[in-house]
């Protein structure tokens, strides 16, 4: 028989739903001091087609936007976010992918030097100014590429790790796939315009959200206000990191994408992930950008609903030798909410009972299942906290006539 249990339902539930570990919402007063203390310019009204958001559309003059939650993954906001656009110089992103990788394999050094070859030198656009002939250390080269968006310092580095630009696009293609980035394709490894080239707004999101994750060590890189090399001094690019509204991460700019931007923000524990494309000056990606990252962290929290292993349902079991499992979950659960979800959200249990014995510790038995306006259902699997062995032979006899304990006919 299929039981799906409402625990909470609405916000009269709460006060009945005593295990679960509550984080405090925040009224709508203190979300607009969030906003105003992250210095987002609200008070200006924004034009253009709006973006998909779990609390309703939202207007925003990018072409291509996606706001993601770094601890929970959700998506807050998403505009043509699996659309293919030109990436520009948001493609650095996944060459610092790679380029931290191989740092972490042993495979390349900091203070390793590169020699810097005539297509490096020549290369146009934004550049660190590598001289031709001589060999520049990989910080530096990193520093350049990520501080500076040094297009030559790019390709001193894919040289470097693989003897060409184009065998290192080749591990940039083969690579992405692995991490979640599944509808983007490299060309090059600076951005630079080309057939073929493209990524979405989610995949420079996801970009961004393995570079934090995976390789912590090197995020600082991003986060540097200016860099000198060659005693030319320049600066961050990222408005938002000049500022201290965000620690990193890439701007980029082409005709034919427009002003872009990737830029993560941690704000009391609680971390955030934007990418938006096609503004249409560097002043409008700073303010866009601006604003749509202090509506993210105004808008939604992160909640703890229950702590790994704690007993969040009793399941029923048929022929065992104790009458019900405790249902757990394996990890903390954790989900990015809208502020006010008690008003709104629904959270139950789903699973077919009774369970029939034996029953194994870890045995996955059902489903945690979250429903929110606006969102998509989230499913959580449920497991038995511990095992209920299989009654003997005369214990299953007895079962069948309703005397024995864990009988249940």
């Amino acid at each position: 028989m299929r039981t799906r249990r409402f625990l909470l339902s609405s916000a009269a539930g709460l006060a009945a739903v005593s295990q679960f570990a509550w984080a405090r919402p925040r009224h709508a007063k203190h979300a607009a001091h969030a906003a105003a203390a992250s210095g987002a310019p609200v008070e200006a009204p924004v034009t253009g087609a709006p973006a998909n958001t779990p609390i309703g559309p939202l207007d925003t003059v990018a072409r291509w936007a996606c706001i993601i939650d770094f601890n929970t993954g959700a998506t807050l906001l998403e505009k043509a976010a699996d659309e293919r656009m030109p990436p520009s110089s948001l493609t650095k992103m996944m060459t610092a992918y790679i380029v931290f990788g191989m740092l972490k394999t042993g495979r390349l050094h900091l203070d390793q030097t590169l020699p810097v070859s005539e297509r490096a030198w020549r290369m146009q656009g934004s550049k660190m100014f590598v001289p031709l002939g001589e060999s520049v250390a990989v910080s530096d080269l990193i520093e350049g590429m990520l501080i500076q968006s040094g297009n030559d310092a790019c390709i001193v580095l894919a040289e470097g790790v693989a003897g060409s630009e184009e065998q290192f696009v080749n591990m940039m293609n083969q690579e992405a796939p692995k991490i979640g980035v599944n509808n983007s394709h490299f060309m090059n490894c600076t951005g630079w315009p080309a057939d073929g080239h493209y990524m979405t707004a989610r995949d420079v999101a996801t970009v961004a959200l393995h570079l934090i994750r995976d390789y912590p060590e090197y995020y600082h890189y991003f986060s540097a206000m200016d860099y000198t090399y060659n005693k030319i001094k320049q600066g961050n690019r990222n408005v938002l990191v000049d500022k201290g509204l965000a620690d990193g991460l890439k701007t980029g700019h082409t005709d034919a994408g427009g002003y872009g931007l990737c830029a993560s923000s941690n704000r009391n524990g609680n971390r955030i992930i934007m990418a938006i494309n096609g503004t249409a000056s560097s002043n409008e990606r700073a303010h866009e950008g601006e604003r749509l990252l202090g509506w993210a962290f105004a808008n939604f929290e992160n909640v703890t609903l229950f702590k790994r292993g704690q007993v969040i349902d009793r399941m029923p079991v048929w022929m065992g030798t104790a009458p019900d499992v405790a249902l757990v979950s394996t990890r903390d659960v954790v989900m990015t909410l809208p502020h006010g979800w008690q008003q709104r959200s629904h959270i139950g249990v789903d699973y077919q009972s009774p369970a029939v014995a034996p029953v194994t510790a870890g045995q996955a038995l059902g489903a945690l299942v979250l429903s929110n306006p606006g969102m998509q259902d989230v499913r959580l699997e449920l497991v038995a906290q511990n095992g209920v062995p299989r009654l003997g032979l005369l214990g299953r006899a007895m079962a069948r006539l309703g005397h024995a304990p864990g009988g249940h006919g």
